[in-house]
């Protein structure tokens, strides 16, 4: 197994960044108590108050594979809070070079 960054950002829809700011802290603490997460945060832009930007660090692909696809929490945002997501800007899974 080989461990897996992801930079991810979302931009919320305009008038919704409250409600999606609300939401996205919603998964961040059971997302850090999943099996195989090293790290898992989430940040604002200082210059976009709409733009989103997880930064997160997994054992493995398979982590974060089951986090994305079978986490609770990671289901109930899909189905009540990316209403509030104009666009995932950009999702970049890494792996490190040095």
């Amino acid at each position: 197994m080989s461990e897996l960054f992801m930079v991810v950002a979302l931009h919320a829809k305009a008038g919704k960044e409250d409600e999606l700011r609300r939401d996205l802290i919603a998964v961040v603490e059971p997302s850090r108590s999943e099996e195989g997460n090293l790290r898992y945060e989430l940040f604002v832009d200082q210059s976009d108050p709409r733009r989103f930007v997880f930064v997160e660090h997994w054992a493995s692909p398979e982590a974060q594979h089951k986090h994305h696809t079978e986490g609770a929490h990671i289901q109930e945002f899909n189905a009540n809070g990316a209403r509030n997501v104009e666009q995932i800007e950009f999702a970049h899974m890494l792996a490190r070079l040095a």
